[in-house]
């Protein structure tokens, strides 16, 4: 099963104080404007766009070439649902030698991200997911969910510890075990392609890879502004960010789901092996969208006194749904 996953946050954006526009709007505004280049498509499984703002077309458009190719490079090594990718090769023989540098570089963010949160980011999450996606694509499936002692042998697979992450090898070290990017992966690539925007002199950009990065501010000189959507009706934003030199992404339940009525959700709570839906929604302002992706992911199975400690070390703002439609927000 390949996640088909919802967004929750407005794909195009516009300068501050003006709508928030469709892409379809923001590509006829390409049209009369020839300093703005925009591209769409998918990334890791998820849709993606770029807005570029450029003096040169021709060198915006090699540009967002060079970013596709970055993110191709990137999926080779990283995607879950690439037999040839090198996270792959990880996951179905237990160890990979020599192995690339950016699944390295990731893998040891994990580790960061996963003693800063509590444990609540687990990479090795995996076992979960092929555990409630194989029950629940059986005939007459429970519809209580997987058993107890099946629930307990995929938590015994479980455990950022037992990932073991070197320049030269990276390994497993339980059996049985296997990872998923699934929250750390978009906004890993949203960087990338961040980092090779900057190098080539980009000063204002709207990258969207799964998870978004506003580079620099909107042309007209204010921040970019960013919807958030309503998990219960996508037609209508539920807040206004305003986002520059900053990531933002956005987790929620209702976006990938298992069973038929709902109720089983990719939002794993590693301990335990049970889907969470402590908050309908937990958005995450980051320097950076691989935090901005990690830290959503995590959030949305910890409580407010926990996700407050992380908020105010990182330096992050968090948005925050309950299950009865308020909402919150945390600063540092």
């Amino acid at each position: 099963m390949r996640p088909s996953r919802r967004r929750f946050i407005a794909i195009a954006a516009a300068a501050g104080g003006l709508p928030l526009l469709p892409i379809s709007a923001v590509r006829a505004g390409a049209a009369e404007n020839p300093r703005l280049r925009v591209w769409s498509g998918a990334a890791l499984g998820a849709d993606a766009t770029m807005q570029i703002h450029h003096p040169d077309p021709a060198a915006a458009d090699r540009l967002i070439a060079a970013s596709l190719a970055e993110v191709e490079r990137l999926e080779r090594q990283l995607s879950l649902y690439r037999p040839d990718s090198a996270l792959c090769r990880l996951n179905r023989d237990g160890a990979v030698e020599d192995p690339p540098f950016d699944l390295v570089r990731i893998l040891s963010e994990s580790h960061r991200l996963n003693a800063l949160t509590g444990g609540a980011f687990d990479v090795t999450v995996q076992p979960l997911w092929t555990l409630y996606a194989d029950h629940f694509s059986q005939p007459g499936a429970s519809p209580s969910g997987p058993s107890a002692d099946a629930l307990a042998a995929a938590v015994a697979r479980i455990g950022q510890d037992a990932l073991d992450v070197g320049e030269s090898r990276i390994r497993l070290t339980r059996p049985n075990m296997s990872v998923t990017l699934n929250g750390i992966g978009e906004g890993y690539v949203t960087d990338r392609v961040v980092d090779l925007l900057r190098a080539g002199g980009v000063e204002h950009a709207m990258v969207n890879m799964g998870e978004i990065y506003a580079l620099g501010s909107h042309p007209g000189g204010d921040p970019w502004s960013i919807g958030l959507e309503d998990p219960r009706a996508s037609e209508r934003m539920t807040e206004r960010v305003a986002l520059q030199d900053r990531a933002i992404a956005t987790s929620a339940g209702c976006g990938t789901t298992f069973d038929p009525g709902g109720k089983f959700n990719h939002l794993f709570e590693p301990r335990t092996g049970h889907t969470s839906w402590r908050w309908l929604s937990a958005s995450v302002e980051a320097a950076t969208a691989t935090e901005a992706d990690a830290f959503s992911t995590a959030f949305s199975v910890m409580p407010e006194d926990a996700t407050a400690e992380v908020v105010r070390r990182r330096g992050l703002v968090a948005h925050f749904m309950r299950q009865d439609g308020s909402r919150f927000v945390q600063r540092a």
